[in-house]
């Protein structure tokens, strides 16, 4: 039955700890927040939700809005510095001014963008007007960003793109929900550093999501949903986002009995349809990291390179046959001659991926692949969260206590290193400053050693057959010399 916002918004402020909303963008998901925000709001707050103070509010939201606090400056007339300046707000008053989180918000940003992307906040100065009259330019009002050449020059000044611009407000009012859950999770009310969230209810997060690519998206939700798992205290969190990948992972990061998952659909202006998700397409996200996993690991043979492995004897028709088989694709039939006719293959691997022409015949073409030298891969700490959450949830399937009751066991292969590794990279707490959440230095190196064991993890999970038979992993690189066995 189709309902107003209006309603839809007091169905939700009875609802559980986690409320995860997907929809497509357009439907009215920052209108609803703004119809949440109405509902919830205590009339002690001013009408302004960023000029009132922080201890009057019930509700704490990002959305699009909240990027209106921030804007361009680029009058160069009088001063060269293209500067992002700050409306003045409770919000970002706290954050720098009173907690001199700074250095928090540096690291996030830089975390979902690049380590050599850094923000500069002014310091209060004073300027001339039109009138010769003194002006002073309040502390953490303004913001320019510099960057970090290969050469150890900075390029100064630079205009940020709009995705980088969106994920620095999103690391803002990521600081800021992060202390809100460390002070409320304090349960004596006067043991707390501040008193300002102690009437808050409510944490709204419309679409974090902006322009980050989906290693970092993937790592985002995680990030939130960690974050939210922190809380201790009734603190409720809403979260609504349009990117189908960005709602799997925190879909998955939740249980059941804690959090909810919707679909919010518009039928008219007026109405729409909030219906409970059950699913979420089971495991997709599990085979996406998987995928990702796999990527890190190999590297595309190309057409001419592939020539260079044919005998010479039999050079020329072997390359007319490649040539076929790059531009035209190959039918079954000759696809299985075309393997039993390169034997000089069968170290590399392919991905197949088929075609219909117009006589609607299956034809297929091949990419070659080969595996990348160790220390060409280029492996991160937070690849070791892929690897977890897929043991995590094919364990938990299974009905295994420890994800680590999955791995190989051998005389060759010892369970408790790969475990150690992977606790190793993945036991720490995900919060920022006082939780020392990782930095862009700290994520960055990944030993040798480190990633042949992500290696063997990510091998074993694509050829496990107890693993495959039960989840339908399908390997995403076939050995060429297989190649028959994966027919259609």
């Amino acid at each position: 039955m189709s309902k107003s916002l209006d309603d839809i918004a007091k169905e939700l402020s009875n609802g559980k700890k986690v409320q995860l909303i997907y929809a497509f963008n357009g439907t009215g998901k920052t209108r609803l927040s703004c119809e949440f925000k109405k509902f919830i709001a205590s009339r002690l707050e001013e009408d302004n939700e960023y000029s009132g103070e922080l201890k009057y509010k019930k509700i704490l939201y990002y959305s699009s809005f909240t990027e209106d606090l921030f804007y361009w400056d680029n009058n160069l007339r009088n001063d060269s510095k293209i500067k992002l300046k700050i409306h003045k707000n409770s919000f970002t008053d706290w954050i720098f001014i009173e907690q001199g989180l700074e250095d928090n918000v540096t690291k996030i940003f830089q975390t979902y963008t690049n380590k050599k992307l850094t923000p500069n906040f002014n310091e209060e100065y004073i300027v001339k007007n039109e009138d010769g009259d003194d002006i002073t330019i309040p502390a953490y009002s303004e913001v320019t960003f510099s960057y970090a050449r290969g050469d150890d020059s900075i390029q100064e000044n630079i205009k940020i793109s709009k995705g980088e611009e969106s994920n620095f407000v999103w690391s803002i009012f990521y600081s800021l929900f992060d202390q809100v859950i460390s002070e409320l999770n304090i349960a004596e009310i006067e043991k707390r550093s501040t008193d300002k969230f102690n009437n808050l209810e409510y944490i709204f997060i419309d679409d974090p999501v902006s322009s980050l690519d989906e290693n970092h998206l993937i790592e985002l939700a995680v990030d939130i949903a960690q974050l939210i798992k922190s809380s201790e205290s009734n603190l409720r969190f809403i979260i609504t986002t349009y990117n189908p990948l960005f709602y799997n992972v925190l879909h998955n990061e939740f249980r059941k009995e804690e959090s909810v998952s919707y679909r919010l659909e518009k039928i008219n202006y007026d109405e729409f349809i909030l219906s409970k998700q059950e699913s979420d397409s089971p495991f997709a996200y599990q085979v996406y990291l998987k995928n990702q996993l796999e990527d890190l690991f190999k590297e595309e043979v190309l057409k001419e390179e592939l020539k260079e492995l044919i005998n010479e004897e039999f050079r020329g028709n072997k390359e007319k046959r490649i040539e076929m088989l790059f531009n035209n694709g190959l039918a079954q039939e000759e696809l299985d001659e075309f393997c039993g006719e390169f034997p000089e293959f069968n170290g590399l691997y392919v991905i197949k991926k088929y075609f219909k022409k117009e006589n609607k015949k299956t034809f297929y073409k091949l990419k070659f692949f080969k595996d990348k030298e160790i220390d060409d891969c280029k492996v991160e700490k937070y690849h070791f969260n892929f690897i977890r959450n897929i043991l995590e949830k094919v364990s938990t399937f299974l009905g295994y206590y420890e994800f680590k009751e999955l791995l190989p066991t051998s005389n060759e292969n010892n369970p408790e290193l790969y475990n150690k590794r992977i606790q190793a990279y993945t036991n720490r707490r995900v919060n920022f400053g006082s939780h020392s959440k990782h930095s862009g230095e700290e994520m960055s190196f990944v030993n040798s050693n480190d990633k042949r064991v992500l290696k063997f993890l990510v091998t074993y999970l694509s050829e496990s057959e107890n693993i495959n038979k039960v989840f339908k992993f399908k390997p995403r690189y076939i050995k060429f010399s297989d190649l028959n066995i994966y027919k259609g």
